[in-house]
């Protein structure tokens, strides 16, 4: 063992040193094998990055040296502490300075290496926003090519933690900058602009009252989200398209009597609690749907009555069935966090049902015998 990683460590060493080379033929050459030698090996991305193989990239990337970019991308799909060293050596300042070179090509590996380093949840976000300059300049690259619009639209979607992310975006013009992707030829693109939306318009009544005015060609915004609604569309774009309703609803921008709500958005979340659903997704619709109600006795008599959904819930207190049937020890770890979270979202979307309506709450302790879903129901929610 001790042999092999003295191995590892050397030929990461000669990679690192080709960096270093006085002919830049070579180093480039250095670049493109060391780009080989990394996918897929972590342990080799964690050599390189500890034996100074970073500073080195930077130190090239003032060229439009799109191959050092994608190093820097591929080291970043490793582990969290590889992120982590990436970001303490400055790579996001280098790598936002990169988009202002001409070339499509590289402002894309730059891109794509940003993506992949601020969807981690070990990179403050915060550094999107240092440089006031950053964001409009994004803005403005977005029409440059759909990839530009996959990546672009993902930072913004997992950068925006706040009020104020919101408002920066708001100010720089997201709407009328994103709003155009939703018609894209591209899915991917359709599903990023949906998520960024959706992260805009969350407890935001500034973004949601103009959402509602927004024409995407010639349809209020409002239409296209509802047609993303469809049952024949994937369930991602469905459940994120009813997200982007019920915020702007309670927002005040939509009302909860209108037709996109009560006929459409209520019943595609209803339909997201369903036992034919993955885990991940029952979650998000019944919390999505507990949200959407919370304030609104109409639409809880609606949903109390919209394809058994009382009963319906009663299924998320039975999973995992049968723990000793799983022998997966990866498998029984994910399956009991998602029966924790299934569990919770069910209480979340019980407490909204009964909040208002007495006959509700009967409807619900009559349907529900299970006492570890009784008793929490009668102690927090209807106390």
């Amino acid at each position: 063992m001790a042999e092999w990683k003295q191995e590892v460590t050397a030929t990461s060493r000669h990679y690192v040193d080709r960096l270093f080379h006085p002919d830049p033929q070579k180093v480039l050459q250095g670049v493109i094998d060391m780009k080989n030698a990394v996918i897929g090996n972590n342990k080799q991305k964690a050599n390189l990055i500890v034996l100074g193989a970073v500073p080195r990239y930077l130190s090239l990337s003032p060229l439009p040296l799109t191959e050092c970019v994608v190093v820097l991308g591929s080291l970043a799909m490793g582990t969290e502490n590889n992120i982590k060293s990436l970001v303490d050596c400055h790579i996001i300042p280098a790598l936002l300075q990169g988009l202002v070179c001409p070339d499509l090509v590289f402002i894309e590996a730059c891109l794509r290496c940003l993506r992949t380093v601020f969807i981690s949840p070990v990179t403050p976000v915060q550094l999107l926003y240092t440089d006031p300059t950053v964001i409009p300049h994004l803005m403005s690259l977005l029409s440059r090519s759909p990839r530009t619009q996959d990546y672009i639209t993902q930072i913004f979607s997992h950068c925006c933690k706040s009020p104020e992310h919101q408002t920066v975006l708001f100010n720089h013009g997201a709407i009328q900058n994103i709003a155009p992707m939703l018609i894209s030829l591209s899915y991917k693109v359709r599903m990023q602009a949906l998520k960024c939306f959706s992260v805009l318009a969350y407890e935001n009544t500034q973004v949601s009252m103009t959402l509602v005015n927004v024409l995407v060609d010639g349809d209020l915004l409002s239409q296209v989200f509802v047609r993303m609604l469809q049952r024949n569309l994937p369930i991602e774009m469905q459940l994120t398209a009813a997200k982007c309703l019920t915020y702007m609803c309670r927002a005040g921008a939509i009302r909860t009597d209108d037709r996109c709500i009560v006929l459409k958005t209520l019943p595609c979340l209803v339909r997201m609690c369903s036992k034919e659903r993955l885990l991940e997704e029952r979650v998000e619709g019944a919390e999505t749907l507990a949200y959407l109600m919370e304030p609104d006795v109409e639409l809880q008599r609606i949903a109390s009555v919209t394809d058994h959904l009382v009963a319906m819930l009663a299924d998320y207190f039975k999973y995992p069935s049968s723990v000793s049937a799983i022998t997966d020890i990866k498998r029984l770890d994910h399956d009991l966090k998602h029966a924790h979270e299934l569990r919770q979202a069910a209480f979340k979307l019980y407490a909204s049902l009964g909040s208002n309506d007495e006959d509700i709450r009967k409807k619900v302790t009559s349907t529900v015998h299970t006492p570890t879903l009784t008793q929490p129901l009668l102690e927090v929610s209807f106390s």
